[in-house]
Parts: C-alpha cells; structure tokens; sequence
C-alpha cells in the first residue's frame, strides 16, 4: 500500500525497498473550467541539483525541449498539452542507479505554459498530486496530493528525490512562486 504524505513530509525509498531502481512519477491534475477559459497547458519540468541546489550544466535541466539526462537517469515521456483524462498526465521514469553521483536532488516542478498571457494561475487547478511507482512491478510506493492552497502562482515545486547518507528519500514540497517556468529556472541556475 501507498504511503500517502502530507506538505513537508519525508519518506525513505531504498532502505525500505532493497533493490529499488527504477521509477515512474506520475504527475496529474484536473482544471476548474470556467466560461470561455482558454486551454491550459501544464508543463512538468526536472532539475537534477548538485549540493549547491543548482544544476551543473544546461543538460541537467529535464523539460519538453530536452526530454532525458545523458545519463539514462531521467527521462521526461513527454508533454501531455491539456491534461484531459484520468490519472497521470505527465510520465518520468528514473533510473537511481544511473543518477550522476554529483546530483543530490531530482527535483519535480509543474509550470503553466503562457500563464501571464492567458491570465492563468494554479487556483485554476485541482486535483493536482505526484505518485512513484516501482517501475519493474507497477506498485505504488508513494503519493502526495497537494490540495488547493494555491491562488495566483504559475509554478510549483511539487517534490524531490534525494540522496542522504547513501540511500534515496522523498519529500513533498507543494511550494507555490510566481514567475512561472523562468523564475524556476533561475532558482535553480539554469540560463533562460
């Protein structure tokens, strides 16, 4: 069974599941639709962070242009444009075993394409949560359920992967910014 968390809680993946490798994260939401609301295209996007917080190169940014790490990974299965239909909207597998030893944290993020164009928020979103699942037999291991606590951010930092005293752990964020997929970007060192 899934351990479901809650904002700022952490959970230990490989020391409670000897052998884990390979993951999928599933990223979903669902839009409150109202009168002649544009289309909303949410984005996940993926940081693999050094001990400084930051990327080390441009590769280490994972997003709709750049779909995997040169190092196997992380592999972004690509963007789903309008988030219609049941369960996860947007795939990444991870492969722990392949994650460059100077990465300290994959960290998740989901953005709304043109947000200040289209005037778009994440109060216009629910249902928003991220999953892990082992990937060799499908079980889920981990869910997080964000809740609706957010207004007038168009960018979040829904979780991370981490790696403390030789082993991974997870940690749900749920941190709303503003500034959409830029000020992300910035944050974590990538050049926009």
């Amino acid at each position: 069974m899934a351990i479901s968390l809650r904002k700022g809680q952490k959970v230990d993946l490989t020391k409670t599941n000897p052998g884990l490798s390979k993951l999928v994260v599933g990223l979903g939401w669902d839009l409150n639709r109202f009168d002649g609301m544009q289309d909303f295209d949410l984005d996940t996007s993926i940081f693999l962070a050094g001990a400084n917080g930051r990327v080390t190169c441009e590769d280490d940014f994972i997003f709709y242009g750049n779909l995997s790490h040169n190092s196997g990974g992380v592999t972004h299965k690509g963007d789903n444009r309008t988030g219609v239909g049941e369960g996860d909207d947007e795939l990444i597998l991870v492969n722990l075993a392949n994650v460059p030893a100077n990465i300290e944290k994959v960290v998740f993020t989901v953005t709304i394409y043109d947000a200040e164009q289209r005037n778009q928020n994440f109060g216009q979103v629910s249902n928003a949560f991220i999953r892990i699942l082992d990937e060799t037999n499908g079980t889920e291991l981990v869910r997080y359920d964000l809740g609706e606590d957010f207004s007038i951010e168009t960018a979040l930092v829904v979780g991370e992967l981490y790696r403390s005293r030789g082993e991974w752990k997870f940690a749900a964020i749920g941190s709303g910014y503003g500034g959409g997929l830029s000020a992300l970007c910035n944050s974590y060192g990538v050049n926009v």
